[in-house]
């Protein structure tokens, strides 16, 4: 019984481990490295394992950092079936095809570029093909506490996350020969009391934890003080005549974010005509997935789309599908909410609405979800007075907003609350985090609390049958 890490070990992206047990191969999740300089070797890089040899792969949630390699994968081998939930399946195959789109133009653009020079062009690292070639080989459909075989003696269950619409962790029974273990992935788990989705469910007493620890290292401002913090912060921004723009993740976090300006208009803490500019067609395409999966939300949102009400539509919200009406945006000088992908600006749309923003002192940034070191949002979060976007040196002189309140993640006391749940593991995996802070925080007190940990390494393997002892 051996398990591997061969994503976020060390590092907070390209979730990917492999299970072997009981004749068995089974992968849970396989994303794209994101935000250093080097992701883009390590996205074509080896996977560690042979995809053609994986058996089954179960899929906690849709977000690009924990699916986006599985047309790679497929690409290179892998024919076996891909378990998840329904919302995460229709959530999978957007975020997948917008991966591809952008890899095909930036491969386009290169090629460009390198033949000019002489030399020959690249191709994607896969494209839209592939990807339709992956959603083959999605099969069943989980269903949250649903016990589903998936081969002799072995048996996952889904449970709520909390995190993204779809989102799970997972639990697998295994037993091999004399020996059962149980092992618990956590997957992302969400930040607790929000409106939009219900709480991650807990999970049960298990032998070995797989978990998150992105947010390890801190607690989130509470929800209410992070509403009224973006609320003073676009009212701040009109007064002064500029625009707020809000880099966004197309998933959870945008329809989130236009949940509660409808709500601010709706209490008169926001004016009725506000214009906000969804500039996103993933996003946009995204927030109608959320209508279709009404049994995934809260009671609350849920039960507002099954008696016919729109909990994301406020009277001022332009939708920007076309490249044209993006670039007409850059035309409204004041007056405006523009949210725009992505979230930690690494590309998309937000960049460009950054580079006609960031140096106009009226306007105002607000940041609402986690930047990766190595990321435009994380530079400007960390206060640079200038960053280069598309070639050119912008100056920061807008307001900067940070509000973690919105977070998808779990806290510091959030994720030490949902271990708690766990008994006393045999081992902590800690994974999902930076080595240094999240990762370190929650090994010190799991470390007080008497509980083994370890921090894997990149492909690190791991017998589940004689494990090591932690690491202090």
């Amino acid at each position: 019984m051996k398990l591997s890490f061969h994503g976020a070990a060390r590092g907070v992206t390209g979730s990917c481990h492999l299970l072997e047990v009981a004749g068995m191969r089974i992968l849970i999740d396989c994303g794209m490295f994101q935000g250093s300089r080097h992701t883009d070797e390590e996205n074509a890089g080896d996977f560690g394992f042979d995809p053609a040899k994986i058996d089954l792969l179960l899929l906690t949630h849709a977000h690009l950092d924990h699916c986006g390699r599985i047309p790679l994968l497929v690409k290179r081998g892998f024919t076996g079936e891909i378990i998840t939930t329904a919302a995460s399946r229709d959530l999978a195959k957007l975020i997948m095809m917008d991966s591809a789109h952008i890899q095909e133009e930036d491969a386009d653009h290169a090629s460009r570029r390198m033949r000019r020079q002489g030399k020959p062009g690249i191709a994607p690292l896969y494209d839209e093909t592939d990807v339709l070639d992956a959603l083959d080989y999605f099969g069943r459909i989980a269903q949250y506490d649903q016990v589903i075989r998936l081969g002799e003696g072995v048996s996952a269950r889904f449970i709520n996350a909390g995190h993204i619409l779809g989102s799970a962790a997972i639990v697998i029974e295994a037993t091999e020969g004399e020996e059962s273990r149980r092992i618990v992935f956590s997957g992302d788990l969400g930040n607790r009391g929000h409106r939009l989705l219900s709480d991650p469910a807990w999970p049960p007493e298990a032998d070995f934890v797989v978990t998150e620890t992105t947010y390890g290292d801190r607690d989130h401002r509470g929800l209410e003080e992070s509403v009224e913090e973006l609320y003073d912060a676009i009212r701040r921004t009109l007064a002064r005549g500029g625009n707020v723009v809000i880099p966004t993740f197309a998933l959870e976090r945008t329809q989130e974010i236009l949940f509660y300006l409808k709500e601010g208009i709706r209490q008169d803490l926001l004016p009725v005509g506000l214009a906000v500019y969804l500039d996103s067609p993933m996003a946009i395409s995204a927030t109608q997935i959320f209508r279709r999966h009404a049994e995934a939300l809260s009671e609350e949102v849920g039960g507002q789309l099954r008696a016919g009400r729109e909990p994301f539509r406020l009277p001022g919200l332009h939708f920007t599908r076309q490249v044209s009406d993006s670039m007409e945006i850059n035309h409204v000088n004041r007056g405006a909410v523009i949210m725009a992908g992505s979230g930690m600006c690494t590309g998309g749309r937000v960049r460009h609405h950054l580079k006609h923003n960031l140096w106009r002192p009226e306007c105002s940034v607000v940041f609402v979800g986690f930047a990766a070191e190595g990321t435009l949002a994380r530079q400007i979060i960390d206060g640079a007075k200038s960053v280069r976007i598309s070639g050119e040196e912008v100056q920061v002189e807008a307001a900067i907003h940070t509000i973690n309140g919105f977070s998808a993640h779990a806290d510091r006391s959030e994720l030490l609350d949902w271990l708690s749940h766990t008994g006393k593991p045999r081992l902590t995996f800690l994974v999902h985090g930076e080595h240094e802070a999240g990762m370190a925080a929650i090994r010190d007190t799991l470390e007080e609390r008497g509980w083994p940990s370890y921090r894997p390494r990149l492909h690190e393997r791991v017998d589940l049958l004689a494990p090591p002892a932690g690491e202090g």
